[in-house]
This record gives C-alpha cells, structure tokens and sequence, in this order.
C-alpha cells in the first residue's frame, strides 16, 4: 500500500470520528484514495418524501458526504466553497445509491470535485459539483 493510500484512509478515520450525520442516515464509506471517495447508503423508508421518492436533502447529504472524504483524502482540512447538485432520476426506498466522487482540478486552495450518484443498477441519479476551500493546518496531528 503507498504512503499517499495510506494517508488518505488516516483521514478518513480522523474525520469519520466526529461525523455523525453518516452514523445516522447509515452511510458506509466504500473507498478513499487521494482526491477520490465512494460512499453509500440504503434508502429508508423515513428518506421518502410526499411523492414515495428519497428526499432530495438525503441524496445531497450523500454526495457531500463523497466530496468531504475525497477533498480531505491528503492531510489538508477543506471546507465547501460553493456546491451544485442536478437531480436526474428519482430514487425509492429499498434502493442503495452510490456516490462517488473525484477530483477534477486543484489550483492553490481550490479544488473542483465532481460526484455522481447511481442506485444499484447503474441509473444515473444526480451530479453533484463542488468547490473546496483549503484550509490552514493539517487534520492528522503531527
């Protein structure tokens, strides 16, 4: 395993630590790598809105969840600048949807990450997009 692997799964542990929010909507983190996360969650029942489909808050919780792990994958604290979400399909409950997210550039403090969310068999659910803010300081102590 490489350094840069592992350091990226230390961040994940150090920052799972005090997120609560994937305990309780069930969120697993699949993956990390440098610059690149894969979470999922299933979809349950109180997800669901009016119209029996999973609240678009849930799956915006997802993706973001993705876009922290993956912007925070190399020892250096990032936080939301601005973020984007397209919804493209809708999801049910009793559906798993994956997130996963990917660095598409880094320029000083700013990073561009995009994240797709499918359900389990491959149906584009939303993009997502977001804009990190590099932080000062570092998440692992030293």
């Amino acid at each position: 395993m490489s350094d840069s692997q592992q350091l990226a799964e230390a961040c994940r542990d150090a920052l799972k630590q005090d997120d609560g929010l994937i305990d309780h909507l069930g969120i697993s983190i699949d993956s990390v790598s440098p610059g690149c996360a894969q979470v999922s969650m299933q979809i349950q029942n109180w997800m669901t809105n009016g119209h029996g489909t999973c609240h678009g808050g849930i799956i915006f919780s997802l993706a973001d969840s993705a876009f922290a792990f993956a912007c925070n994958s190399e020892n250096e604290p990032n936080v939301a600048a601005s973020v984007a979400i397209e919804y493209l399909n809708a999801a049910h409950k009793g559906e798993r949807l994956t997130a996963k997210a990917s660095r598409t550039t880094q320029r000083g403090r700013t990073g561009v990450y995009d994240i797709r969310i499918e359900n389990q068999a491959g149906d584009l659910i939303a993009l997502f997009r977001g804009k990190s803010h590099r932080l000062n300081g570092t998440i692992l102590p030293d």
